[in-house]
């Protein structure tokens, strides 16, 4: 385990005894910077045959990591260059940008959570061998909390539940329809992305509180 992950543990330890003790509930944030996942045709076909994904670094919740890789993302208005992939591979290839974002680039923005892309906009990706068209995988990525099961019934929420976060300071906000996402493979912290954590002044890091 790493220095960041024993830190990431700690913090989540503690905010579990603070919710046991006091009642009170809050959540790390995540934000979630513009990005793409992969099926393994997709990765061939950008970097070309026989090519795994590189990972660069472990994110947050288990098991997901950061790749070396990168792609751009082609609209009918623009392009976005540099957005990293992550890993592992998916049955589906999911592009995840920002409102912002999507108007750079030409694209209608679609809420929704990740794996819900039937109907989504497409788009044209390109890696340094080949390209690929979508018809469809491009999202905005409906804010979400993933967390455990075990640290869901501290919290007593369970997969599927909604809830609304506060934040604090001069621009603070309350987030609203925010998915909880709860099983293997998932650990305490919600996702928000660079729009919405501009919109509040937050970092990574920073506290929500489940109101």
């Amino acid at each position: 385990m790493t220095r960041e992950e024993i830190k990431r543990q700690v913090t989540k330890d503690t905010l579990l005894s603070a919710r046991k003790n006091t009642g009170r509930g809050f959540v790390p944030v995540g934000i979630s910077n513009r990005h793409v996942h992969l099926t393994q045709a997709a990765v061939e076909a950008l970097f070309g045959p026989g090519h795994q994904l590189t990972p660069m670094k472990a994110l947050s919740q288990p098991g997901q990591f950061a790749c070396e890789e990168k792609v751009t993302v082609e609209g009918p208005k623009g392009k976005l260059s540099g957005l990293r992939v992550l890993g592992p591979v998916r049955k589906d290839t999911q592009v995840e940008l920002s409102v912002t974002d999507a108007f750079a680039a030409g694209i209608k923005p679609v809420v929704r959570m990740s794996g819900d892309i039937a109907g989504t906009p497409g788009c044209r990706l390109t890696g340094p061998c080949g390209s690929l068209e979508l018809k469809e995988g491009v999202i905005v990525a409906a804010r979400h909390l993933h967390i455990s099961p075990e640290q869901a019934a501290v919290y007593g929420l369970k997969s599927g539940d909604q809830v609304r976060l506060r934040s604090e300071g001069p621009r603070a906000v309350v987030f609203e329809h925010v998915a909880v996402r709860s099983g293997t493979g998932h650990d305490l912290e919600v996702h928000i992305d660079f729009d919405e954590a501009n919109c509040a002044q937050m970092k990574n890091g920073d506290l929500l509180e489940i109101i």
